[in-house]
């Protein structure tokens, strides 16, 4: 994975559980359902596997992965059972 969109997921993923809002000024932001590891993204007539990493920021879990072909950060809350 490329730094910059590492960052780019950190600095997603910080403001998510900050302030619960699923929002950026830079990027678009996609919350999916819990647990989701990878998501199909679908981009005019044609469709991609995103994978998602596992992320933890202050002992809180996310899966989070990011799509340079869209700008789109992908989070789904992590739910343990």
């Amino acid at each position: 994975m490329i730094l910059e969109d590492k960052q780019i997921i950190l600095r997603v993923i910080e403001h998510y559980f900050l302030t619960g809002s699923a929002e950026d000024e830079l990027v678009k932001v996609t919350c999916l359902s819990e647990n989701k590891t990878s998501t199909i993204e679908h981009v005019g007539d044609d469709s991609r596997s995103v994978m998602l990493d596992e992320y933890k920021v202050d002992g809180k879990s996310i899966w989070a992965g990011y799509s340079r072909r869209s700008g789109m950060v992908f989070l789904s809350p992590v739910k343990h059972y």
